[in-house]
């Protein structure tokens, strides 16, 4: 069987949608599946068990029909049996009606509905994972979601442990710090950096102590208009530049503790086990986070993740200690 898969978003939103994947693969283990994501997501993919080909389409784009029909090109070549899609617009819709895919699957209510042979009732109220997990129902998958989990490769293992050497860090465990916002976040207006004061506090707190447990900060291609003013403000800090997310995911894998706000890391640690506090200024925690006794969330009480005070945090941390 060929399956597609239609993903817009982000990282986070790829990484959300692993469950599906593997619940998919593990019901047909033989199926081939492929994923349609936009091209700032494709490097998702790199820790996925369960996609064979990752094809890039900007659905944020106003693409023109040479865009469209490339895309319908592509997925009519590959004689598709099912697609699974996140988003339901008319266009995407269409094209998969043309496409001539028998099984259709997306979420019930868009204005593409009509060209989805089954539609699924969306429930905004779950995790997110178990919430896309919903659309296996078109196939007759009504299994428990998964677990989050991601393939980590061996190089990336072996960059991880160089890295921690050359941070001088292989002995005495780490503490992973990361505060980044991406910039389509920004211009959504939606803030998720936690202000370098407070950072701050934080870390002062943590560095009186914890004196032998090393602060690393975790940054990535848009994160210098944060950890450039915390560094200064924080010069013991440690800092490391992953290239890639499957070496940002072994490098979380590694340390003792992670403190974040509401980004793709904390998915990677949610997934591979990693202690992690995170930190939610408008978006529901309980949306974006498992239950888990490993996993914490920081509601801000206002909406605003600046209104989160460092003491919440810190008690997190020390849990009455």
């Amino acid at each position: 069987m060929r399956i597609l898969a239609l993903v817009p978003g982000g990282i986070s939103d790829q990484i959300l949608f692993f469950p599906t994947l593997d619940d998919l693969k593990q019901s047909y283990p033989e199926s081939e599946i492929d994923v349609v994501v936009e091209p700032r997501a494709k490097g998702a993919y790199r820790v996925c068990k369960s996609v064979r080909e990752v094809i890039a389409y900007d659905f944020r784009d106003r693409n023109g029909l040479a865009d469209w029909g490339n895309l319908l090109g592509i997925v009519r070549d590959r004689e598709y049996e099912v697609v699974i899609s996140k988003t339901n617009s008319f266009s995407l819709g269409l094209l998969l009606w043309l496409a001539g895919i028998p099984t259709r699957i997306a979420f019930r209510g868009g204005s593409g509905t009509w060209f989805f042979s089954n539609s699924i009732p969306v429930k905004t109220e779950q995790y997110a994972a178990e919430m896309y997990h919903n659309l296996l129902q078109g196939l007759g998958i009504n299994s428990p979601c998964p677990p989050l989990t991601i393939n980590v490769l061996k190089a990336d293992i072996e960059w991880a442990e160089a890295e921690q050497k050359r941070l001088g860090i292989e002995e005495s465990g780490y503490i992973l710090i990361h505060a980044g916002s991406s910039q389509v976040s920004q211009a959504q207006g939606i803030e998720k950096t936690y202000p370098v004061k407070k950072w701050q506090y934080i870390v002062t707190d943590i560095q009186r102590r914890q004196p032998n447990i090393p602060l690393v900060v975790l940054k990535g291609p848009e994160d210098e208009a944060w950890v450039n003013p915390l560094m200064e403000s924080c010069p013991n800090l440690l800092v490391t530049t992953p290239p890639d997310i499957g070496k940002s995911a072994a490098i979380v894998a590694g340390a003792n503790l992670m403190l974040c706000t509401d980004s793709s890391p904390m998915h990677l640690a949610a997934a591979v086990g990693t202690y992690v506090i995170v930190m939610f200024g408008p978006t529901a925690a309980k949306k974006l986070l498992p239950k888990s006794d490993r996993v914490r969330g920081i509601q801000s009480p206002s909406g605003s993740i600046a209104d989160i005070a460092p003491a919440d945090v810190l008690e997190q941390i020390w849990q009455g200690k």
